[in-house]
């Protein structure tokens, strides 16, 4: 696979592209789950799909040899969704949980109504569904590396907000953090980074890898920011492992991201009940 990887430019867009997503993903899911909003990820993803569902009904009914990246559009939808979310939680201040389910149902009916309209399925909309390889290209690799950089410079100077906000969000409005700012923020970087990695993983798959190795490091890490770590580490053992089995198995890439992801998960657990036993 190595060869395969210096001969074959769609080889190299994947891989490096799996490993910043592999970053990024966990690392800001260690604050969805820490701030329980865990089916956010899910919520977006399907926005996300309706975005793209849109750029492909576009090219098929309008404009014919469109050359606009569907990716664009995903992310234009997906930070609409999360901007609306934000904005529903300040409507539903008792039940601010509703503002997910909402915007998934939305998402959901948005790309039913879209993909009813293209005349059904395609080959390229079921790319975006569980990911494909050969479909992420070197513009996407860019768009992902600076969305990776934008994510990490932004966690790194808000890291005492977000730290603060996930865990007492009334001691963070007490202490005149701007904390609508931050939720904005934090949003719209959660928005992007998942509309960015269902080249690889899938929209419909891409929760699982803003969760399932948060979950897995929370049985064994100490603390916070050892917990980002360990997240950070399982992402990345899942995504390298999960390519390389896809490509000499000949696998789906994004299922068996997410099942190695499960699998490590599993081990944890085990692990934790044997030392404890």
């Amino acid at each position: 696979m190595v060869e395969a990887i210096f001969q074959y430019e769609f080889l190299q867009n994947a891989f490096f592209t799996g490993v910043l997503i592999g970053i990024v993903a966990p690392l800001l899911g260690v604050f969805i789950v820490v701030r329980r909003l865990s089916l956010i990820a899910d919520a977006l993803s399907h926005v996300t799909l309706a975005g793209i569902a849109a750029s492909l009904l576009l090219e098929k009914k309008l404009l014919g040899s469109f050359l606009f990246n569907p990716l664009y559009m995903g992310m234009a939808f997906s930070v609409a969704g999360s901007l609306f979310i934000e904005k529903l939680r300040s409507v539903y201040k008792h039940y601010q949980e509703l503002a997910i389910p909402i915007i998934l149902s939305s998402g959901i009916g948005l790309s039913v109504i879209f993909i009813s309209m293209a005349d059904g399925f395609n080959t390229d909309l079921f790319s975006y569904l569980f990911g494909s390889v050969s479909a992420v290209s070197r513009s996407d690799l860019w768009t992902v590396l600076f969305i990776t950089l934008g994510v990490i410079v932004t966690i790194c100077l808000l890291y005492k907000e977000l730290f603060l906000l996930s865990f007492d969000e009334e001691h963070a409005v007490a202490s005149g953090i701007k904390t609508k700012t931050v939720h904005f923020v934090f949003i719209v970087l959660v928005a992007l980074v998942i509309a960015a990695s269902m080249r690889i993983v899938g929209i419909l798959l891409v929760s699982s890898l803003m969760t399932l190795p948060v979950a897995a490091s929370i049985r064994i890490a100490r603390g916070f920011k050892q917990t980002i770590v360990f997240s950070i580490l399982f992402g990345e053992l899942a995504v390298i492992l999960g390519l390389i089995f896809a490509y000499y198995l000949d696998l789906a890439p994004g299922g068996t991201i997410v099942m190695l992801a499960v699998l490590i998960l599993l081990l944890v657990i085990l692990l934790k009940k044997w030392r404890r036993g």
